[in-house]
């Protein structure tokens, strides 16, 4: 990392952010990239720098949500399976496949889940009657979004909340919380491959930790206090960004 004292603070910032939006939201790796690859470091170093920082922000916003009691651990114990084994084979399969591709389907799916959360019915404080149960539900969205999660990553916790809410019934604040614990899977798995790769810088990735620990928990304390009705726009919000900045990417 290139020796300027103004670098510090500017990741210590980032990551604030980043885990303030990420614990609401997910979206937080829009402000971290640009700003690791801002400083000079290459794309590999910059995204295994990312997920490494990244893991300490969804650690702390589910270890806030499980012991609020919003996430039960048992309950979603198969999905952390099924979230670990997707993420461990995305991370492999990004070092041999160029994700080109997703360049153009990432942002048509993420525009139709912002679509559905502006027409469709606002989610309420109180879980529905779920669509699916637990066991095809884990092994259908842990696999695929793990494996998007260590593949690509953009959007996935606007995929894993939306999907939590549609196939399960769970209102909008549980959803984030168990979001936040299969973020973590995802994170975590994807740091450990990245650094048996080399590709993590500590020095960046620890201010930037200590940014994400303050954002997280003061998002995830807002969660719980304001509910669905906070949730909701700041979730769009994150939603319609991500997606412009996607599109925008891909016509560079």
């Amino acid at each position: 990392m290139p020796d300027s004292f103004w670098m510090y603070p500017l990741l210590f910032l980032a990551g604030a952010v980043a885990g303030w939006i990420d614990s609401i939201a997910g979206g937080g790796g829009l402000v971290t990239i640009p700003v690791l690859l801002g400083i000079g470091l290459p794309p590999q170093l910059a995204l295994g720098t990312n997920k490494f920082q990244a893991s300490f922000g969804s650690f702390t916003a589910a270890l806030y949500h499980v012991r609020k009691h919003v996430v039960l651990l048992h309950d979603a114990r198969f999905g952390i399976i099924m979230t670990l084994v997707g993420a461990a084979a995305g991370t492999f399969a990004v070092q041999l496949i160029r994700p080109g591709v997703l360049d153009i389907i990432i942002p048509i799916l993420l525009l139709a889940i912002a679509i559905y959360m502006l027409v469709g019915p606002i989610p309420s404080d109180a879980d529905r009657t779920p669509k699916l149960t637990r066991l095809p539900f884990y092994i259908l969205a842990g696999l695929l979004f793990g494996f998007y999660d260590g593949f690509f990553g953009p959007g996935v916790g606007s995929f894993w909340a939306i999907a939590f809410v549609v196939g399960l019934g769970f209102q909008l604040m549980k959803a984030t919380g168990y979001t936040k614990v299969m973020n973590f899977t995802s994170n975590i798995v994807s740091f450990i491959l990245f650094l048996i790769g080399g590709h993590v810088l500590f020095a960046a990735g620890l201010i930037m930790a200590a940014g994400q620990i303050l954002g997280a928990r003061i998002g995830s304390g807002l969660v719980l206090k304001r509910g669905a009705r906070f949730i909701r726009p700041v979730f769009i919000t994150v939603v319609i960004a991500t997606t412009l900045k996607l599109i925008y990417d891909r016509m560079l």
